[in-house]
């Protein structure tokens, strides 16, 4: 059972460089984080699996405090 009054920890993240020329997989990874412009900043979620994502295209984007 989930408890809607439990606000869960997040993080800005920033796209930072281009996409083109990187492999499907990690275009998808950005997609997956709601990145799809170059300066774009979403707030995601604090899990492991977002954890995840960002490390494998830690590259292409930043944390943005």
């Amino acid at each position: 059972m989930v408890n809607k009054g439990v606000i869960m920890a997040t993080i800005k993240v920033k796209q930072i460089r281009s996409k083109i020329g990187y492999p499907v997989d990690q275009k998808r990874t950005l997609l997956a984080l709601g990145l799809r412009k170059i300066s774009q900043v979403v707030e995601v979620e604090d899990t492991p699996s977002v954890r995840g994502m960002i490390q494998k295209v830690h590259h292409l984007v930043t944390i943005v405090d």
